[in-house]
């Protein structure tokens, strides 16, 4: 005949009363009911076919019986224990996966390295990383967290601003061997300068610092961020690149120090409704914790 399925319940209901010494005291220690306690001793007894406490004026003294059992008794306790601090961990394991959407530029040269630490203090979250310059696909769900070098306007969504990304004037080594070293922003305009095709934002900040400038005077001209990289890195000529950058490609070096080319702020974004999503929260701290010292260099 199969037995009956053993009540955990009891077990710690006997090793509460055995350690406080009576109900009332093992009531207080576990917040449980003195009749519940006092029901759950009474049906181990009843299961052993043995009194387990001689009731006393002061409290309870446990019978040979009893002792006969403790052993086993914490085993179980130890076991249970175990089991819930398994449980608990895998209720607070943080795994899933997470959309990130960012710059092509940052998606190549700021993140990576980030995202490799974050594969080592949660490998149970799997990262999709996507390459865009456009912020809709946050409205549009298509991605969970945004890194942006523009603050996010759109109501909808929560943004923190983590950083400030300096930009800096820079050549290679080999460029500057050929071609010489500028020592002043004017002579900038006597090197071979890498600019943007259709994008006018270098050209809005030379005009923001005094040096009205137009496109022609950028003998090498592209839109995508990778192609003008690379350009700077194998010597091309002068560009204007982001610090972190700069510092990833061997013998790229800043130039004109004074030339203070003004900072593009880093924001992280997230759509409102899915922040409280646990790891989303959780990529998204980290992202804010591990990217300002990259930033700063």
């Amino acid at each position: 005949m199969a037995q009956p399925a053993f009540d955990w319940s009891l077990v710690r209901s006997f090793l509460a009363v055995l350690d406080a010494g009576s109900l009332l005291g093992a009531a207080r220690a576990t917040g449980a009911q003195q009749p519940t306690l006092s029901r759950h001793i009474a049906e181990l007894e009843r299961q052993l076919g043995s009194p387990l406490f001689e009731r006393t004026g002061r409290g309870v003294v446990p019978t040979a019986a009893a002792l006969a059992i403790v052993d086993a008794a914490r085993q179980m306790q130890a076991g249970a224990e175990q089991l819930g601090r398994g449980l608990q961990r895998t209720r607070d394991a943080t795994s899933g996966s997470v959309r990130l959407s960012t710059s092509v530029a940052a998606a190549a040269w700021l993140l990576p390295p980030a995202l490799a630490e974050l594969r080592v203090a949660e490998p149970g979250i799997q990262v999709e990383l996507v390459a865009s310059n456009a912020i809709t696909n946050l409205l549009r769900r298509e991605a969970d967290i945004a890194v942006r070098m523009v603050r996010p306007a759109q109501a909808s969504l929560v943004a923190r601003k983590i950083g400030d990304m300096p930009l800096v004037v820079a050549a290679h080594e080999r460029y500057l061997q050929r071609a010489g070293t500028p020592r002043a922003p004017a002579e900038l305009f006597g090197h071979t300068l890498i600019g943007f095709d259709r994008d006018d934002g270098i050209l809005r900040g030379f005009a923001a610092m005094g040096y009205p400038v137009t496109r022609d005077q950028f003998a090498l001209r592209t839109d995508d961020q990778i192609a003008y990289g690379r350009l700077v890195a194998e010597g091309a000529g002068i560009g204007f690149v982001a610090a972190y950058a700069q510092r990833l490609w061997p013998g790229v070096v800043p130039l004109l120090p004074m030339l203070k080319l003004p900072s593009l702020p880093v924001w992280l974004a997230v759509h409102r409704e899915i922040r409280g999503n646990r790891v989303v929260r959780r990529v998204f701290d980290f992202l804010a914790e591990a990217l300002p010292p990259r930033l700063a260099g």
